[in-house]
């Protein structure tokens, strides 16, 4: 069974999803602020973390801040603020997707799906190369040039799409569609921010723009 942490104060929508994850069959616990949540955190294991903005104590931007300096678990945010700009700040703190209030809970249910099978199910043969960056697709472990780099669910799927395919150039639509899912309505921008992060990541020119069309990473010449 997955285990998610509810990070969400309202008793009424703590209720509501808790309920509705419990009936797919995943294991819940529920922290009411953001103290509570890093509290949890530190005691157990978890396989995703659904996490509201608005929270006493500390904020879910900060919540997602600390966790990031000690795990890559997936994060799913849940807020009310639409706005671009809250979007995007979410994307540099490396959360894996939002969902926005009042959300559906089935197509919250099938993020969190598409996320966890994601983040757990290895694809393809078991390693990609790429000049000194190995992907072991078994473990999800990431080696750069002999270290070990630290990547979100959906940097290590945004890297593994270019690397399964070097010279093919992929638009924002086609990612979106890949990895986001074909009911995907937020902005083609959440594609610049994942891979601005991606690139910040590598400190290698790995991921080329081609102007006015999309992304690649470059075949590698013999």
């Amino acid at each position: 069974m997955k285990n998610i942490l509810v990070v969400e104060d309202e008793p009424d929508i703590q209720e509501l999803l808790c309920t509705y994850l419990q009936d797919a069959g995943y294991g819940t616990t529920v922290a009411g602020d953001g103290v509570e949540a890093m509290s949890l955190f530190q005691l157990q294991t978890f396989d995703l973390i659904l996490l509201d903005v608005m929270l006493p104590k500390i904020d879910g931007f900060g919540v997602c801040e600390l966790i990031r300096h000690q795990s890559q678990v997936p994060i799913l945010m849940l807020t009310a603020l639409d706005t671009e700009e809250q979007q995007l700040h979410g994307f540099r703190l490396d959360i894996d997707d939002y969902v926005t209030k009042p959300f559906s809970m089935p197509i919250l249910l099938e993020k969190i799906r598409v996320i966890l099978r994601r983040s757990n199910e290895p694809e393809g043969e078991n390693s990609l190369h790429y000049r000194d960056l190995v992907m072991n697709l078994n473990t999800r472990e990431v080696i750069l040039a002999g270290r070990p780099l630290e990547l979100t669910a959906r940097e290590f799927e945004l890297l593994h799409t270019f690397l399964s395919a070097p010279g093919r150039v992929f638009t924002r639509e086609m990612l979106l569609a890949k990895l986001w899912g074909y009911d995907f309505y937020g902005d083609e921008r959440v594609v610049d921010s994942h891979i601005k992060n991606l690139r910040r990541k590598l400190k290698r020119d790995y991921i080329e723009t081609m102007r006015g069309v999309g992304y690649r990473v470059a075949k590698e010449t013999r």
